[in-house]
C-alpha cells in the first residue's frame, strides 16, 4: 500500500488558500480531513470542518496567528459525511462563546442525513461565493454521496474536490454512473491544481481527473469480464474478492 505523505497541521498553500488538518487520521480519512480557509482579507470562507474538539481549537488558534481581526464569515460543506460536517456545531459554539460573528453555514441540503437543528443555507449548482481575493463556484458532483459539491476557485483555476478525488489513492462512491459523470464535469474546468478532501495537493489536476476516469472504466470492464467468464452466478462479495484480491480485506 502507498505510504502516506506527512502533512503539517497548518499550511499556507497559496496567498488565498490555507489548509488546516482535521486531526482525524484513519485508513479512510488518510492524514485527516483537509479543511481550507479561503480568501486574502480578514473575512475567510471555511471549506469543510473536522469532527473533534481538538480541530476547533487548532482552527481558531490558526486564525489568531493570521491576525486579530480575522474571522470566518461563511462555512461551505462539501457533503454530509461526519468527517466533513462534524465540526460545525463546535465551531459555532466557540464563536458564540467568544463573542465572534457566527458564520453562515452553506450545504446542499440532504434531508436523509442532515441534522434537524442545522440551519444550512442551500447550495445550488453554479452558485458563487465571494470574499476578498476569492470567487468560488459550486459544482454539483454526486457519486461519492448524493449531496456532494465541489468548488472551483476562479483566481487559481483550481478545484476543491471534496471526496470526489483524493490526494493519494482513490475514493469510494455510492453511484458509479453519477460519479463518472461528475469526474467528466470537473475535467471540463481544465483545472491545474486540485485541493482534495484528504491527502496532499494535486498539481496536475486535469491529468489526475483523466486518470480517475480511466481507472473506474477499467474496473467496470473487469466486473463485466468476470460476469461473462464465470460459470456460475457471482455475489457482490465474490466480485470484490476477485477484483481486489491484492488488497487487504480491511479496506
Amino acid at each position: 500500500m502507498e505510504v502516506l505523505q506527512e502533512l503539517p497541521t497548518f499550511t499556507q498553500l497559496t496567498e488565498r488558500v490555507i489548509r488546516v488538518l482535521g486531526l482525524n487520521p484513519s485508513k479512510f480519512t488518510l492524514q485527516g480531513t483537509n479543511t481550507y480557509l479561503i480568501g486574502t482579507g480578514p473575512r475567510k470562507i471555511l471549506l469543510d470542518t473536522g469532527e473533534k474538539p481538538e480541530y476547533t481549537q487548532l482552527l481558531f488558534e490558526s486564525l489568531k496567528k493570521l491576525g486579530e481581526n480575522i474571522i470566518i464569515s461563511d462555512i461551505i460543506i462539501s457533503h454530509w459525511h461526519n468527517d466533513h460536517v462534524g465540526g460545525v456545531d463546535s465551531i459555532l459554539q466557540y464563536a458564540s462563546e467568544n463573542n465572534m460573528p457566527l458564520p453562515v453555514v452553506h450545504k446542499r441540503l440532504d434531508p436523509k442525513h442532515d441534522k434537524s437543528h442545522h440551519n444550512f443555507q442551500q447550495v445550488v449548482d453554479n452558485q458563487i461565493f465571494k470574499t476578498d481575493g476569492a470567487s468560488i463556484i459550486a459544482i454539483f458532483t454526486p457519486g461519492h454521496s448524493e449531496d456532494h459539491v465541489a468548488f472551483y476557485l476562479e483566481e487559481e483555476k483550481a478545484i476543491f474536490t471534496g471526496d470526489t478525488v483524493l490526494g493519494q489513492g482513490t475514493t469510494v462512491f455510492e453511484d458509479l454512473g453519477e460519479y463518472i459523470d461528475s469526474l467528466h464535469k470537473l475535467k471540463r474546468f481544465t483545472p491545474g491544481r486540485l485541493y482534495p478532501g484528504h491527502g496532499p495537493v494535486i498539481e496536475n489536476g486535469t491529468e489526475k481527473l483523466e486518470e480517475y476516469i480511466t481507472h473506474r472504466l477499467e474496473r467496470e470492464n473487469q466486473i463485466i469480464k468476470e460476469f461473462k467468464t464465470s460459470k456460475s452466478s457471482l455475489t457482490p462479495r465474490q466480485i470484490v474478492e476477485k477484483i481486489y484480491a491484492k488488497y487487504p480485506e480491511s479496506l
